[in-house]
């Protein structure tokens, strides 16, 4: 994992708009990988929805982008304690996408993959009603591409190592499927007031 400064050191002062084991991360937003930061260009990238769905279908950017624009303002919380507050992204609303793709009945979960072969593991329940978004922009400039750029899953309720950066898809299951930091120990969920950082929690 690529750690960056923000990551360790910082005093744990009470708050109470943080979850449980949460510090302020002020104005850092550190930087966590599980893999290389690559090189993708927003011509190449695109984002499909297949899986338990009606009408599989890839979106390129100039197609997202054409979708009616959305956007989150609120906080996230990072599995290794850091908080941030008041942050600003804009994108699509994954309710969108999964409009257009029409999702069995029988869809109870979905895998975030990206374009670096990353996967997370989400409960259907935890993408819709206006609980996620695919993300281009983060205060009012396109998404850089160590925080996920040209676009990233958004999933701010839940710890962020749900929030898959880069990402490339989601595929609908009836059933979970472990992504890689849940094949590693992690929460199932990652619910951070509920303080469910790893398996067991």
């Amino acid at each position: 994992m690529n750690v960056t400064r923000g990551f360790t050191g910082r005093p744990r002062v009470h708050n109470p708009g943080l979850p449980p084991g949460q510090y302020d991360a002020g104005d850092d937003w550190p930087v966590l990988s599980a893999e290389v930061t690559p090189d993708l260009a927003a011509s190449d990238w695109t984002f499909r929805v297949d899986g338990l769905v009606e009408r599989p279908q890839t979106w390129d950017w100039a197609a997202a982008h054409a979708l009616p624009a959305s956007s989150y303002e609120g906080d996230i919380h990072c599995v290794t304690s850091w908080s941030k507050f008041g942050v600003r992204f804009g994108g699509v609303s994954l309710d969108t996408f999964l409009a257009a793709v029409g999702p069995h009945a029988s869809a109870t979960h979905a895998v975030a993959y990206a374009h670096t072969g990353y996967t997370a593991s989400l409960p259907l329940a935890d993408l819709t009603g206006g609980r996620a978004w695919i993300a281009f922009e983060y205060d009012g400039r396109p998404l850089a591409a160590e925080h996920g750029g040209p676009a990233r899953l958004l999933v701010p309720h839940l710890y962020f190592w749900k929030s898959a950066k880069w990402i490339a898809g989601l595929t609908l299951l009836d059933h979970d499927e472990p992504g890689f930091w849940e094949q590693n120990g992690y929460h199932a969920r990652g619910n951070p007031w509920d303080e469910q950082r790893y398996s067991g929690d």
